[in-house]
């Protein structure tokens, strides 16, 4: 094949930019979760209401279902909800009930919605849970997020 330098250098660009619109999606786990908590990287929970209230939250982490029971997401409106507590130029993690429905998730944010880096919860609650690790009551989280129109 003969390729002319410009050709070879737009092709190079369009690389470029393609690999720097993805995010890392990085997969954690618990104690690599406990860490970016400590660091302040928002932990976004984007369970059900029944299911926050069936186990509690992991404390501090940001209330915001994504699909409702019927598997039903609607990503624009919940991108906007998100939006004044994760940064699309920062760290964000995600957590669901078993890191199933995160693993979804954490594809829009990196692929269509521009996110930095965005870790998701491999084993979800269940594996928080299993660790042993702390868990709050999320009545207080869902009045506040009710309030505010953000869950």
């Amino acid at each position: 094949m003969n390729f002319r330098p410009c050709q070879l250098l737009l092709s190079a660009c369009l690389l470029a930019i393609s690999l720097a619109a993805r995010a890392d999606i990085i997969d954690i786990d618990n104690a690599e979760l406990a860490k970016l908590l400590e660091k302040g990287v928002p932990l976004i929970d984007i369970r059900l209401q029944a299911e926050w209230e069936e186990t509690g939250i992991v404390a501090g982490s940001h209330l915001n279902t994504f699909f409702d029971p019927s598997g039903h997401s609607t990503p624009a409106a919940w991108l906007e909800r998100i939006k004044p507590y994760a940064a699309a130029n920062q760290p964000v993690a995600i957590i669901c009930r078993s890191g199933n429905r995160t693993r979804a998730v954490s594809r829009f944010l990196s692929q269509e919605a521009g996110y930095a880096t965005v870790y998701n919860v491999k084993n979800g609650i269940k594996g928080w849970l299993a660790d042993q690790r702390p868990l709050t009551p999320a009545a207080p989280a869902i009045a506040a997020c009710r309030k505010d129109r953000s869950c």
